[in-house]
């Protein structure tokens, strides 16, 4: 049984990944429907919180229909992120999670996300002070390592258990590595391995398939599967990799009138919550694998990426559903 702090999980729950402009609650709404365990907001910039930034702002709304939900800031200034967790606690999250492996540039270059990779007692400094500061259970989400030649997770693991931390979820790339490659589940799994480590490990990176999830709960002794990319126009793959652990049988895939369901769902609470113009934008990356494997779907996925109105996407849906059913 996982647990954060008090939070019981069950046996190998699975994680929505925080994801910038992805997981909103709008999506976290889909995802939590389809079996999403606990759900993370997008990170949130603690200097942006700290300067009232709109965009940082909203990213705090949460819901009660989410539980458990936790709130992900990143930041590399001890102040700014003390005060974020004075900012982040009206919202009244369940967890708060630090960003120590976020790998972009603007991020790292200011030594926030995986930049503090680089400086581990910094790392480590960072985590004890806002451990202290809050009664809201700390998780961390983090990296390898900075590259191939620093990957020392399973010391780094302990440290930060060691000062508090609930729970730690580990994306099996370095920094160096972006996206690239293919994930390594072993230094994952050699912390968990440590004999001292008593908090949940969760396995994050390429978990992709029903099978990758088994494959990181039974070979690799992970407490739970954090899922990021797969989820991205896809909320249905919390309930396949579910189904799947109980039965051994793949779901059957969604049906044109299930996906068109879902997008057009997805469009409708985006745009309520964050406005017309935002709420197409942002969900315009979702629509390739809503439609995945659809033949000869190219000129609706073209359509649909470059329709500026809420009327011109649903009468494409409408479309979609005559033509493809």
């Amino acid at each position: 049984m996982a647990k954060i702090g008090s939070i019981e999980l069950g046996t190998f729950p699975l994680l929505l990944a925080p994801m910038e402009d992805v997981s909103d609650p709008p999506f976290r709404a889909l995802c939590k429907e389809q079996g999403a365990d606990v759900v993370y907001t997008e990170f949130i910039s603690s200097e942006g919180l700290i300067r009232d930034a709109a965009k940082s702002v909203m990213k705090l709304d949460i819901y009660e229909y989410e539980r458990p939900v936790g709130i992900q800031i990143f930041g590399a200034n001890l102040d700014s992120m003390l005060q974020t967790i004075e900012i982040v606690e009206r919202s009244k999250p369940d967890i708060i999670d630090i960003n120590f492996g976020c790998p972009v540039k603007k991020v790292v270059s200011k030594g926030a996300g995986a930049g503090i990779l680089k400086d581990i007692p910094l790392m480590v400094k960072l985590t004890e002070a806002m451990v202290k500061h809050t009664n809201l259970p700390i998780t961390v989400k983090t990296r390898l390592g900075w590259d191939h030649d620093s990957i020392h997770i399973v010391e780094v693991a302990e440290r930060l258990q060691d000062i508090g931390i609930k729970a730690i979820a580990i994306h099996g790339r370095t920094r160096s590595q972006m996206y690239k490659g293919e994930a390594d589940w072993k230094p994952i799994a050699a912390v968990k391995n440590n004999q001292r480590m008593h908090i949940p490990i969760f396995g994050n990176g390429d978990v992709n398939t029903p099978e990758k999830a088994i494959l990181m709960r039974d070979k690799f002794g992970l407490d739970g599967a954090m899922i990021g990319r797969a989820s991205i126009g896809n909320p249905w793959f919390f309930k396949e990799v579910k189904h799947f652990f109980k039965t051994g049988e793949h779901l059957p895939k969604a049906t044109i009138e299930q996906r068109v369901k879902m997008a057009k769902r997805h469009l409708e609470m985006a745009i309520k919550w964050k406005g017309e113009r935002l709420g197409i934008v942002e969900t315009r990356r979702h629509y390739t694998n809503y439609f995945k494997g659809i033949p000869h779907f190219k000129e609706y996925r073209l359509r649909m990426v470059t329709a500026e109105e809420f009327k011109n996407l649903n009468l494409i849906f409408n479309e979609v559903l005559q033509k493809f059913s």
